[in-house]
């Protein structure tokens, strides 16, 4: 039976049970997979037969894992990581040669930026800059040796949304990589494959976990891409344990029902914050005020569970509100059950110059809520109340 829904995808899409019978998959720790004879094992290892042999290669959980966002996003293949940064840095180091060059939007993870421009340059890989607010200007950019188009939608922190379709059609005229870190929207609410990307990077640790549990990172795409990039994983072994594809795959089979939520609270408490006094602006993609607004409706079913405001004071303003808030989480995470809060000027972007920072729209004020399952009403007191008191 085909199931075209993605709710009924994420939960029936299952590795093959064993002799046991097993309703839920069970947990594959084991380090190699047996093999009846010789023969069996070399056409194993010269890849005439497809099959398990050691996890870092493959392992059930990881599979049953990587089939369902595949299924999900609407890939041909794709493989599962250890964390979300092994996944990025895997699938540029697959991807690029000495002498490349990646073009990408500015505001992206503060940890790609310092991959960008501490670490590639040692192997001779070169990275270009474009404001996404100035789209007209990125085909310019394009060089001879230019590579890869990588950019995120929406943007971490300040949740801006990129026309993908604009993009790729880019990408196709001069034969670029279009790269699209989708760990904001989760493929429940976008699937930038359809919108042209040739591979997807998600960081699972987030929303695809949900719960503050387990590391992981997943890429999909092409399956010629892919297979580039697992050649190179294989290698280096940046695997994903089993245990947590195990927890990511059953996280998946709630995914739907969680974001649905995260979107609700998310969405009711950008309304009730852009009446607030002492909140100069609110940023979130399904606020009509939000500057891409139009274009987050025609990309997304609904728009994540970011907010973002920007508060009177600076950084100051901005220590100070963490020191008020009671219930929500001060943690480096975002996805979780549990809203969370951040200054990113005085932590995660806190190593980028000011005009760095403000040049990808994080002032000074600017403050991340990762908006949880708590009710709404809850998550709203405890932000007031810290509004209140800065």
């Amino acid at each position: 039976m085909t199931y075209i829904h993605p709710e009924t995808q994420a939960i029936r899409t299952q590795t093959e049970r064993s002799q046991h019978q097993e309703h839920s998959v069970p947990v594959y720790l084991t380090s190699s997979f047996v093999f009846d004879d010789a023969e069996e094992m070399r056409a194993s290892f010269a890849e005439e037969k497809q099959r398990n042999i050691y996890s870092r290669y493959t392992n059930p959980n990881n599979h049953e894992l990587v089939q369902k966002m595949c299924l999900l996003e609407g890939a041909e293949a794709g493989h599962a990581f250890a964390t979300g940064m092994s996944a990025i840095f895997s699938t540029f180091a697959a991807l690029l040669d000495s002498g490349d060059h990646v073009l990408s939007a500015r505001s992206i993870f503060g940890n790609t930026h310092t991959l960008f421009t501490k670490y590639f340059p040692k192997w001779n890989i070169s990275h270009t800059y474009f404001d996404i607010n100035d789209l007209d200007r990125i085909e310019t950019l394009i060089q001879p040796e230019t590579k890869v188009l990588y950019v995120e939608s929406p943007t971490n922190p300040a949740t801006d949304i990129l026309d993908l379709t604009l993009l790729s059609t880019l990408s196709r005229k001069h034969n670029l990589i279009f790269i699209v870190d989708n760990c904001f929207a989760t493929p429940y609410l976008q699937q930038p494959i359809k919108w042209g990307a040739d591979v997807v990077i998600h960081s699972a640790t987030k929303l695809l976990d949900g719960q503050g549990r387990v590391m992981g990172g997943i890429a999909v795409g092409s399956e010629s891409i892919i297979d580039t990039i697992y050649r190179f994983a294989r290698i280096t072994g940046p695997a994903l344990s089993p245990f947590n594809a195990w927890t990511l795959s059953k996280s998946l089979e709630t995914l739907a029902v969680r974001v649905e939520k995260h979107c609700e609270n998310a969405l009711a408490l950008a309304k009730q914050l852009e009446k607030h006094p002492r909140v100069k602006q609110v940023r979130y993609p399904f606020l009509p005020s939000h500057p891409q607004f139009e274009l987050a409706q025609k990309q997304m079913k609904l728009g994540g569970n970011i907010v973002t405001i920007e508060i009177e004071g600076g950084l100051e303003s901005g220590r100070a509100f963490l020191n008020a808030i009671e219930m929500c989480s001060l943690t480096a995470n975002l996805g979780d059950t549990r809203t969370i809060v951040s200054h990113p000027a005085s932590t995660t972007h806190g190593k980028l110059s000011v005009e760095e920072r403000q040049s990808v729209g994080i002032t000074d004020g600017l403050i991340r809520i990762s908006v949880g399952l708590e009710h709404v009403h809850d998550i709203i007191q405890d932000v007031e109340k810290a509004l209140v008191n800065i």
